[in-house]
């Protein structure tokens, strides 16, 4: 080894040692800073994405997406003439595709983002900003799940919601309308609505707001630890900030879609030959397995609308089995009594309007409370469907209005009743204090009634405007001749069936 080799060895070492020696000397001294002043407490654990509730919305949003194609499709498509069968399932698979596509791009963030009580902002369009390992918080503090999820998850939300709509409008609506009235209505009337009902700053926002004000220990510190908590609080859509509850989409998907339905069916006009001709369904088989496949699938739309894995998703797939049965059982027991024979087609629609019924209330009643609630929608909603339908002679095809909004309106007012507590409810969360807060009747009734009235104004009037707009550049109804071919030819040039 030469001289030079030496000395370089020699260097490296001395400074090895200075280092060691540095680091044993901070060493001492950290050791013994707590004799001085004791230790900051150490950082609170990084949030991670749950597994177990992963898995459980992996399943959820598939389960929807199943509500949807094939079970929408199936159910609506049996319900029509032969001849527009698979105009049907064009309009429902449609919905399916273009929602999708508008959800990634800007519905995701104009839903779930900030902005103003009414609509959120652009701060995730395109998914800005979001990757594998980002997070969307449930409802309990420390408990999130990966962002990606939750995007799907209430993708699916935004693409059955349009397409419950085109049953009320049925066999007598362009397909190039049904095109450009989709993605506008969920533009401006889908995304507003549930930025409305189910935006707001999140558990762990709020906890950790309380918190640091319950910590500051003087007046200064005091107060902008409380204008912090209040900033948080405010930050939600308007129905939420009511104080209006709806755990899987009553007022969001149901009502919303169900007035829209309406106003579109009064709009349109009655289908030829309607009140003279007989229409009945082609194939109740097919609405029996799109029924049943909508029952399978609600358990990911209310179980899953719990966002984790736990006894909350528990409650709500109970309730989504005994709501179901009873309004199935109600409309069937009612319509044999007034009718004199109980129908198949009957006891589907009753199930439907349980679900529909059950959905506000999903994770708020007890078992007993979702069975009155089934029980009382299933009635009510025949009397809809028959008496008042046919008094005042609207032609709502698939009675989207009479099952989808009036059960939803009857769910959204009794989930602010049976959610008390003393009624078997599970009461609602006040994540200030980490407690269920105190039950007022009044005071929940009426919050939910002002989401159900803002929603029925919103979507009534805005789907009028925007039914408006397209009948003036595309037009909205087919002609005579080609309703009477059918729209399977007319529009899509195929059959559904070659026999």
């Amino acid at each position: 080894m030469t001289s030079k080799t030496l000395l370089r060895a020699g260097l490296v070492g001395c400074a090895a040692l200075a280092i060691a020696a540095f680091m044993t000397d901070a060493a001492f001294a950290q050791a013994a800073a707590p004799a001085a002043a004791p230790a900051a407490a150490p950082a609170a654990p990084a949030i991670v994405a749950n597994k177990g509730d992963n898995a459980w919305m992996l399943v959820s949003s598939v389960l929807v997406l199943l509500m949807t194609i094939p079970g929408l499709a199936l159910f609506y498509g049996g319900l029509v003439r032969t001849k527009n069968m698979l105009s049907v399932l064009a309009h429902v698979f449609y919905c399916v595709c273009i929602v999708t596509l508008i959800w990634v791009i800007y519905g995701y963030s104009v839903t779930f983002t900030g902005g103003s009580a009414y609509i959120g902002g652009f701060d995730k369009i395109f998914l800005k900003g979001v990757t594998t390992d980002s997070l969307a918080a449930t409802f309990s503090v420390g408990v999130n799940i990966t962002e990606l999820i939750y995007i799907c998850f209430q993708m699916t939300f935004a693409c059955i919601t349009p397409a419950l709509i085109v049953g009320a409008f049925a066999e007598r609506m362009k397909f190039s309308a049904v095109a450009l009235f989709i993605p506008i209505w969920v533009t401006l009337v889908y995304f507003p609505i549930a930025h409305m009902v189910w935006y707001w700053a999140g558990p762990d926002a709020i906890d950790a707001a309380a918190k640091a004000l319950a910590a500051a220990t003087d007046d200064a510190a005091k107060k902008i630890a409380q204008a912090k908590l209040d900033e948080v609080m405010a930050d939600g859509g308007q129905i939420f900030l009511w104080g209006a509850i709806d755990f899987a989409g009553g007022t969001v998907v149901h009502i919303n879609a169900g007035i829209a339905g309406l106003v579109g069916a009064l709009l349109i006009g009655k289908r030829t030959g309607h009140g003279k001709e007989l229409m009945p369904p082609h194939s109740l088989v097919m609405t029996y397995i799109g029924a049943c496949l909508l029952w399978v699938g609600w358990f990911g739309f209310n179980a899953g609308s719990n966002l984790e894995a736990n006894g909350g998703a528990a409650l709500a797939m109970i309730n989504s089995f005994v709501a179901t049965a009873a309004a199935a059982l109600s409309w069937m027991f009612a319509e044999w009594i007034v009718k004199g024979k109980p129908s198949l087609l009957g006891a589907l629609s009753g199930a439907v309007a349980g679900l529909v019924a059950v959905t506000p209330a999903a994770g708020f009643a007890g078992p007993m409370g979702a069975i009155v609630l089934g029980l009382v929608v299933g009635v009510v909603c025949l009397f809809f469907c028959s008496t008042v339908k046919n008094t005042f002679g609207y032609d709502d095809a698939l009675d989207v209005f009479g099952v989808h909004c009036v059960g939803g309106i009857v769910g959204a007012i009794g989930t602010g009743i049976l959610v008390n507590p003393a009624l078997g409810g599970t009461g609602i969360m006040d994540y200030t204090v980490g407690k269920i807060a105190d039950y007022d009747f009044a005071t929940q009734v009426w919050a939910q009634c002002k989401g159900v009235l803002t929603t029925l104004v919103w979507s009534g009037v805005g789907s009028l405007i925007i039914y408006k707009i397209v009948d003036f550049i595309v037009g909205l109804r087919t002609s005579v001749e080609k309703e009477r071919e059918g729209l399977d030819l007319t529009d899509h040039g195929e059959r559904a069936y070659n026999m």
